[in-house]
Formats: structure tokens, sequence, C-alpha cells
């Protein structure tokens, strides 16, 4: 039995279309030292997961790639190097199948903003 090119053809395209319409939702995460001073210990909580990294210095971007399982706040803690003092902030509410952007900018005295660009959840 032979196969005709144009069948070929037309069973790769129908693969690569169905494989197009399967994504993964993702938030791309970026946090900003804007303390005046190297953190450490930074850990980033979201629904089902974290992330972090052990020294940022200030002025640094620390950037990451997330998806959300399930529905929560996100929750920033670090530790000011100077002072060793122990930050602990709560952010916005991430939903499963959320995507966009979400800017963590972290401040002196412990504050932060929380910027997000994010689809609205169903």
């Amino acid at each position: 039995m032979r196969v005709h090119p144009s069948f070929i053809a037309a069973i790769g395209m129908s693969a690569l279309l169905g494989m197009a319409a399967c994504r993964s939702h993702q938030i791309d995460a970026v946090v900003e030292n804007r303390t005046g001073a190297r953190i450490e210990l930074l850990e980033v909580d979201y629904p089902s997961a974290s992330f972090g990294i052990n020294v940022l210095d200030a002025g640094a971007d620390y950037r990451y790639r997330l998806k959300v399982v399930g529905t929560g706040s996100v929750k920033v803690q670090y530790t000011e190097s100077a002072g060793q003092k122990l930050r602990q902030l709560t952010g916005p509410s991430l939903y499963e199948h959320q995507e966009g952007r979400l800017e963590i900018v972290l401040l002196p005295e412990g504050k932060a903003e929380f910027h997000p660009e994010l689809t609205p959840h169903s």
C-alpha cells in the first residue's frame, strides 16, 4: 500500500495545530530589589509552589516563569542582610489558568508594591 505525500503533509499539519492549541498558562514574574541594600533568602510562595534565590543585590531583578495550580495569595519573605530582619509580605491572589505578568517591587522598610497584569480568573 502506497501513502500519498499530501496525506503525510496533512497528518503533519494536524499534529502541529494540535500542539499549538495545547499551551500552558504561565505568569512571568519579576522581583525587583529597590530596598537600597542586598537581601538574602528571598522566597516567593504562590498556589502550589514557590521560587526564590539566596542573594539579590540592591537594584537587581530576579525573573521567574510560574504556573498557578489552585488559588491563593502571593507571599514574599526575605531577610535584610544588614539587620538580619525577616520581612514577610502578602500580595494579590492568583488563580489557576491566569496568564500575564506580575511585578513585585521590594521597597525600603519592609514595604512592597505588587503590579499584576493578569488575565481575569474564570
